[in-house]
């Protein structure tokens, strides 16, 4: 029988142990983390200032650049101070609240993309009606599911990590608590965790995918029959952006949740958890930026504006 053990604190193995590569994943990621905060922040200031901006998308984009500062800043600080630091500790508590802050918005992420694709299937595919369907009061409904959603389904997925044993080994590794890891190092309560997990984040992945496939085939159906070149063109650049967000963050998530935990897949789980939690947040709002007409002329106005003092 296991000789379950009372866990005060975890050791996080971090990204790595070599000393010249933890000061210059310390200095890359230090800048990423600075970038991701600037251009998330300053495209909710933007999006709250621009006239220009004041459609429905940018409310829905507003809000995915909150949950990534969010998102990041629930791992980042943490990462960065265990690259500077020998001890590479983290409380049980503080293993646990981390768990659920970043199962929550993981989740309020994917709902809100899903969200955003369907406000793109009824921009492009009913315009007559989208004004009169898509209403403030029902946008503000729509965006407080996944907030509701997501913060409910990781308090059952962290109760679920709470009943996780762990006998003699505390070393977790990846460079925060995530599921895989922990599940990988327990001798009590993995078949329960791991099923769920595979389950919850299946189902979850499946359905917000799901409702962005099927917005977009509709998108595509209706922009192959549109007879202006313009119109169409409007149309796929009004998505591009999207799909691009899309693309990046669901492949990285089910790479990483969708597999049963094993030593190599937790090696290179941490990989991609990099890319996910740093990365994608800070491309964001560049690639909404970059892509689009009316964000580019509204940074243009506000610096313009700034630079005049008026």
């Amino acid at each position: 029988m296991p000789n379950f053990t009372d866990v005060t604190e975890f050791i996080l193995v971090g990204l790595t142990s070599r000393q010249e590569l933890r000061v210059l994943f310390f200095v890359m990621l230090l800048i990423v983390y600075m970038i991701t905060l600037l251009g998330n922040i300053g495209m909710i200031i933007l999006i709250g200032i621009s006239p220009q901006l004041q459609s429905l998308m940018y409310f829905f984009l507003s809000h995915l650049s909150f949950v990534d500062v969010w998102f990041s800043s629930n791992v980042t600080p943490k990462m960065l101070e265990n690259l500077l630091s020998e001890t590479k500790t983290i409380s049980y508590v503080g293993c646990l609240v981390q768990c659920y802050f970043f199962i929550a918005l993981v989740h309020v992420e994917v709902y809100i993309l899903a969200v955003m694709a369907f406000d793109h299937y009824m921009a492009i595919c009913n315009p007559l009606i989208y004004g009169s369907k898509m209403s403030r009061t029902v946008c503000v409904r729509l965006i407080l599911v996944p907030y509701i959603y997501g913060f409910s389904v990781s308090l059952i997925c962290t109760l679920w990590t709470y009943g996780l044993y762990f006998c003699d080994n505390f070393v977790i590794n990846h460079f925060y608590c995530a599921d895989p890891p922990l599940i990988k190092i327990a001798c009590g309560g993995v078949p329960i965790k791991e099923y769920t997990m595979i389950v919850i984040a299946g189902i979850n992945f499946t359905y917000s995918l799901s409702v962005v496939l099927i917005s977009y085939m509709l998108i595509v159906v209706a922009v192959l029959h549109m007879r202006s070149a313009n119109s169409r063109k409007k149309a796929f650049s009004t998505c591009g952006s999207h799909l691009t967000t899309v693309s990046m963050f669901y492949g990285t998530l089910i790479f990483m949740y969708l597999r049963r935990p094993t030593e190599e897949s937790v090696e290179q789980g941490k990989m991609v958890a990099v890319f996910y939690t740093t990365v994608i947040p800070m491309l964001n709002p560049m690639i909404y930026s970059l892509r689009n007409k009316d964000v580019k002329e509204a940074v243009s106005k506000a610096i313009t504006k700034t630079c005049l003092g008026q």
